[in-house]
């Protein structure tokens, strides 16, 4: 007898334990579920509505895009530069081209993991140290790299981590992890889900500092469905590195293959 006592106390203990606050919440076919992945469901929440404010599937399937605007150059916080006229032309996922200045005299082209200047005295590899690699670490921790291609890898980990302000505007913070252990952190709108701010980190391969590259995007309008950023704002380790202000924006216009053939824009500079 006091050995059925005792199993039936033990048994309403363990019934009182899985109740008590803090435990994983019930989920909506009475299982249990544990506390990483109630966290991961709420992180793919707050994204899945980003990407419908964002324009849903016209923002997961354009192909290319088209650019205009000017940007702004700083050296530790302080602008520059007046300023440099530029046209983008963009195939997703890893083809870009920059026509820069009035005259669209410089071009800079981007094509998978290359990288080349034209100007009037031909085309010019890119450095790697200084001109490319950072370019080609920012597109693979780009907002569209991140929520088309990074969701749908295998050993993608997903971490909601609350609300906070950013870039003045109140937040849902959530942070992915790749199968390669690469993170980005995302903050969205609590009022409109658009994105707010990114920001990775990484370490500099020669003195092993910890580097922080944030953007903060902006001035939201929405292009054929799409709702694109006209100002986005780039920080390196707190202080502002670049800002561009699109004039125009367009998507799905076919852009040619042959704009990121550095060979072909030579030929046509001269």
């Amino acid at each position: 007898m006091r050995y059925v006592l005792l199993l039936l106390f033990l048994t309403a203990l363990s019934l009182a334990s899985a109740q008590a606050p803090g435990t994983p919440s019930d989920s909506p076919s009475g299982q249990a579920v544990p506390v990483d992945q109630a966290n991961a469901q709420k992180a793919r929440a707050v994204i899945d509505r980003a990407i419908q404010a964002l324009g849903g599937d016209a923002f997961l399937r354009w192909t290319d895009m088209t650019q205009e605007g000017r940007a702004y150059s700083f050296h530790r916080g302080e602008a520059n530069s007046m300023g440099t006229q530029f046209w983008r032309f963009r195939k997703f996922p890893d083809q870009e081209r920059d026509e820069l200045t009035k005259k669209r005299d410089v071009i800079e082209i981007y094509n998978g993991d290359k990288g080349y200047e034209i100007t009037y005295k031909g085309v010019r590899n890119m450095d790697h140290k200084d001109e490319l690699d950072p370019y080609l670490r920012r597109h693979r921790y780009s907002l569209d790299i991140v929520l088309r291609q990074w969701l749908n890898q295998p050993g993608v980990a997903l971490f909601y981590e609350g609300q906070t302000v950013a870039a003045q505007k109140e937040t849902d913070q959530v942070t992915i992890m790749n199968a390669k252990n690469e993170g980005v952190t995302l903050n969205f709108d609590i009022n409109t889900h658009l994105p707010v701010r990114k920001s990775f980190t990484w370490r500099d391969p020669a003195d092993k500092e910890r580097n922080v590259e944030e953007e903060v995007f902006d001035d939201y309008r929405p292009i054929q469905g799409i709702m694109t950023p006209f100002n986005t704002t780039r920080l390196f380790n707190g202080e502002m590195a670049a800002q561009t202000f699109l004039t125009d924006a367009k998507y799905n216009q076919n852009v040619a293959g042959s704009l990121f053939d550095p060979q072909a824009a030579s030929s046509r500079k001269h």
